[in-house]
């Protein structure tokens, strides 16, 4: 699949033209974001790391009924996608309460849900990104209440099955976000953009340690590291193994047998 011209750029992203007009190439960059742009870096294998994992996740989510864009990966990098129309809003799956809603709200950070909770967030850098609710969705068109129902029940299968998924290798799936576009092909509304420690809150199940872009957004360094942590466990390190750092693991203590 030949590419062709840029698209489009977003913080993490660079989307790219391809010779089929209904799909498009998916370039995942290095680049590090947070706090809506303000805090920005460079992180060498980042860029492959949630190529690799959102495929993964992409593809398990597609063997079990959600459709998405992913077509298949190409290289390191790039993946061939659905050309969608993306709506602009953020869905937000909470299963634990950390980040924003405990500096709105002031509910204890790590505090369980009693059920999923899902926000809304108009997608719009300039503004922050601001809560909105299904109303003002349905009011400027950016969705209808029955698409936004649609979706809401997607969300809340995907989260099921991520939290499945997650708990098999030993991870809490804190909380994460989504984001859906109408296929340009028919205009079904899709599963789109990626699932990786980018856009998910991923902590280890038994020390809390975060494995996601908390590392980046509270400087808690080893950012590779953990994300190659989720890779691994997940099974699909072994095709990065020679292009990005390895894992650093802890040495182990020799052992001292007394003699009787």
């Amino acid at each position: 699949m030949k590419k062709g011209k840029k698209l489009y750029e977003g913080k993490a992203k660079i989307i790219f033209s391809s010779t089929d007009k209904n799909l498009v190439i998916q370039h995942f960059k290095d680049d590090a974001t947070a706090f809506n742009n303000q805090k920005k870096a460079s992180i060498e294998g980042k860029g492959i790391l949630n190529n690799r994992i959102s495929e993964h996740i992409l593809s398990a989510l597609k063997d079990v009924g959600i459709e998405n864009h992913l077509i298949k990966r190409l290289n390191m990098r790039e993946q061939l996608i659905d050309f969608v129309d993306i709506i602009p809003i953020e869905f937000v799956i909470r299963n634990i309460v950390t980040g924003s809603l405990t500096k709105r709200l002031g509910i204890e950070d790590g505090t369980i849900l009693n059920k999923p909770l899902i926000e809304f967030c108009y997608k719009n850098d300039k503004l922050g990104d601001p809560l909105i609710a299904k109303e003002h969705i349905d009011a400027f068109g950016w969705a209808s209440l029955s698409e936004i129902e649609l979706i809401t029940d997607k969300c809340l299968r995907i989260n099921d099955f991520l939290q499945g998924m997650f708990r098999g290798i030993n991870i809490k799936l804190v909380d994460f976000k989504l984001e859906f576009g109408k296929r340009k092909s028919d205009g079904k509304i899709i599963l789109a953009d990626e699932i990786s420690p980018d856009t998910c809150r991923l902590w280890d199940a038994d020390t809390d340690r975060k494995l996601d872009k908390d590392r980046f957004r509270k400087n808690l360094g080893d950012i590779v590291e953990a994300y190659q942590e989720v890779a691994r466990r997940l099974g699909i390190l072994h095709e990065q193994a020679n292009n990005i750092r390895p894992i650093k693991f802890p040495k182990p203590t020799a052992v001292k047998i007394k003699k009787k």
